[in-house]
């Protein structure tokens, strides 16, 4: 099986029925799942903060990550290696917020 949708999929709190991540119902049962693993951060704001002010961590302080994004500030985004880390990791889906919870939704 393909190991990228296999690990965008989670089991169904009540039936045991594999589905989405991101499904805010099961289609099989209909039990509601409580989406504990995904931030109510979006992808998009990230993406744009990141591109235009990295440099500045401003993507860090929207995630509520303000330590780091302090760091950023005094050092230019690592001078400028660490933002294009952060961007290509949200870009691609693997960046968290302040609690460990992934942006998966872009809007």
């Amino acid at each position: 099986m393909n190991t990228i949708v296999d690990s965008q999929m989670q089991y169904c709190r009540a039936c045991g029925k594999q589905i989405h991540q991101t499904a805010a119902a099961c289609p099989g049962c209909g039990a509601e799942q409580s989406s504990s693993n995904v931030s109510e951060k979006k992808i998009l704001p990230a993406f744009l903060l990141c591109f235009f002010l990295g440099m500045f961590g401003a993507h860090r302080f929207y995630v509520g990550k303000i330590g780091t994004g302090i760091l950023q500030i005094l050092t230019l985004g690592g001078l400028g290696i660490w933002s294009l880390i952060d961007f290509i990791m949200i870009i691609i889906g693997s960046f968290s917020d302040k609690n460990g919870k992934k942006l998966i939704q872009w809007t």
